[in-house]
């Protein structure tokens, strides 16, 4: 069955940097559109990032673009993102997710806590 299991979240400080990664099984990873979508506490699933099958055409939400740089490796079925100069309300469970849709499958999530 399909599988997402992401990692790399922790507590880091305003201005620091964190790599999530997610590793997927039990679909054909490089056939499917990946992205990122995250949910800070008390609010409402939101948009991320998300990058074609190819590892191209990557798209970001306002608050991303310019910090965030999603990628993937199809040979390891492997999404990643990469996040900078992080803030307190970058603050959330981040969950990776198949397709463009916020709706799609997604993993246990990992927290990423931003304090100083």
């Amino acid at each position: 069955q399909v599988q997402l299991v992401e990692s790399g979240g922790g507590l880091v400080q305003p201005g620091g940097s964190l790599r999530l990664s997610c590793k997927a099984s039990g679909f054909t990873f490089s056939r499917a559109p990946m992205g990122w979508v995250r949910q800070a506490p008390g609010k409402d699933l939101e948009w991320v990032s998300g990058i074609d099958r190819y590892g191209g055409d990557p798209n970001y939400s306002d608050f991303a673009e310019g910090r965030f740089t999603i990628s993937r490796d199809n040979a390891e079925n492997m999404l990643y993102l990469q996040m900078n100069r992080l803030t307190s309300e970058d603050t959330a469970v981040y969950f990776c997710t198949i397709g463009y849709s916020m709706g799609g499958a997604r993993g246990q999530g990992t927290q990423v806590t931003v304090s100083s």
